[in-house]
């Protein structure tokens, strides 16, 4: 197993390298970072309710106080400009906003607080890329359908429009999604998210609705923001057949079908794939009329999120798909389990530019998550994740040296924080929280990070 974390053993890198424009950034979340569940007029989201059941959560934890940023965002802009980051990827609570998801008047206090954090952000030199939607949907949409229910559809643009009127003053860069697969399938299919449903058909209306509610927000915002430029974020894969058999061969055409292009394909203008379509029978999603026009609305950048590559074989009867990611042996893995694999992100942009040519790339997380282990003198050598970091770079300035419109490159995460069904076990940050105390320590991984930025190698 190739596993190559000695300095002396990685790629040389500077940030000259790249472009003076370039993008260089952290990403976090707000369910994953805030806290402050209960405060100032936040109404409760499906995370909260889904953290509330036993057994969803592999450590028995929740949102509810994470790595307190909703009281420390001062404290966490200030590393983030201290490791020479000039952009910041944060999202925004809906039930902040609206804590049963919609009315004619937002909840005060939860607009002051982003407006808060975006002047933070500005007054540091940090560009703000704002998400709208990472997950944590007011949980009193969910009693009405959430995602599957059309009327989710107008929430999710009035929330759009009523964020975007009282911060597109500040904001130029936004978001409408992050990785609206997870939405659908780990949370409606796999029922490993919230809001934990196992149901297939429900889990397709979901994306449907999703990428509808995208296409429908984008015009609201670029109404209230001079200058807006809008995106979405998928978690995309690039994928291998298990072997060159042709069943091996068709069957990762047909996963490629469901994990990239029924996301890709209607975002530019092609519909839902037709070989995915014809699969799925009468689990198929309910489209209107104009649904496919307003989900193609065109949009400034493509939000990549890039993890690991996936290996799939043939199943046949296995799930809807026939399909199977299998697990090679004698790989370099992070905690997680996931390959890391740095070439995979670069054949996966170079497939994403040649196929749908979005006119901006911008990596809007990488990351990996290992077992962190705080020293006698209490520092953090996280060896694995600051190799896992210089090598994913070097394989951002070979994209970009392609010809490849990579723009811009943000880390998850800046803090350990909430993961989701993990709890607190996996940790992504480029600094170290202390759950118990909230006390934040650079990594290694961060310290190089910063060395990078801040021109220092």
């Amino acid at each position: 197993m190739m596993n190559n974390t000695r300095p002396d053993h990685l790629p040389q890198l500077k940030r000259a390298d790249f472009a003076s424009d370039f993008r260089w950034g952290c990403s976090t979340s707000s369910y994953q970072i805030e806290g402050g569940a209960n405060l100032d007029g936040r109404g409760e989201s499906i995370w909260d309710r889904f953290c509330a059941t036993p057994g969803h959560i592999r450590d028995g934890s929740s949102g509810a106080v994470a790595s307190d940023h909703y009281h420390l965002w001062p404290q966490d802009l200030d590393l983030a400009r201290e490791l020479g980051t000039n952009a910041y990827r944060f999202s925004i609570a809906w039930p902040r906003i609206f804590a049963e998801g919609r009315g004619k008047a937002p909840n005060q206090k939860g607009l002051d607080f982003y407006s808060r954090l975006v002047d933070g952000m500005l007054e540091r030199g940090l560009e703000p890329w704002v998400t709208l939607y990472h997950w944590d949907l007011p949980q009193t949409l969910q009693e009405q359908g959430g995602w599957a229910n059309r009327d989710t559809i107008d929430a999710f643009v009035g929330y759009a429009d009523m964020v975007s009127r009282h911060l597109g003053d500040r904001i130029q860069h936004w978001i409408t999604h992050n990785e609206p697969w997870c939405t659908a399938f780990h949370g409606n299919y796999e029922g490993v998210h919230a809001p934990g449903l196992k149901d297939f058909k429900t889990a397709l209306q979901v994306s449907h609705n999703v990428l509808v509610s995208h296409g429908r927000a984008i015009p609201a915002i670029r109404a209230n923001v001079a200058n807006a430029r809008v995106g979405a974020a998928l978690s995309l894969h690039p994928l291998k057949a298990a072997s060159d058999s042709a069943a091996d061969v068709a069957a990762t055409a047909r996963h490629d079908g469901l994990r990239n292009r029924w996301f890709l394909d209607p975002l530019h203008g092609r519909g839902y794939p037709a070989d995915v379509w014809a699969i799925l029978g009468d689990s198929a999603p309910m489209v209107q009329e104009g649904d496919l026009a307003q989900i193609a609305t065109p949009t400034d950048f493509l939000g990549v999120n890039y993890y690991f590559p996936e290996i799939v074989a043939d199943a046949p009867g296995v799930g809807v798909m026939s399909t199977r990611v299998i697990e090679t042996k004698n790989v370099e893995r992070t905690a997680f389990g996931w390959e890391v694999s740095p070439e995979g992100m670069v054949t996966l942009l170079e497939r994403v530019a040649r196929d749908y040519k979005p006119a901006e790339i911008y990596l809007t997380e990488n990351g990996s998550t290992y077992d962190d282990v705080v020293g006698s003198d209490g520092q953090i050598d996280d060896q694995q994740r600051r190799s896992y970091l210089v090598r994913h770079l070097a394989a951002t300035r070979e994209i970009v040296a392609k010809g490849i419109p990579v723009k811009g490159y943000f880390a998850w995460s800046l803090l350990d924080n909430f993961e989701w069904a993990e709890g607190y076990i996996r940790r992504f940050g480029l600094t170290h929280v202390d759950f118990q105390t909230q006390q934040r320590r650079l990594k290694a991984s961060g310290k190089w990070y910063r060395e990078f930025l801040r021109g220092d190698k």
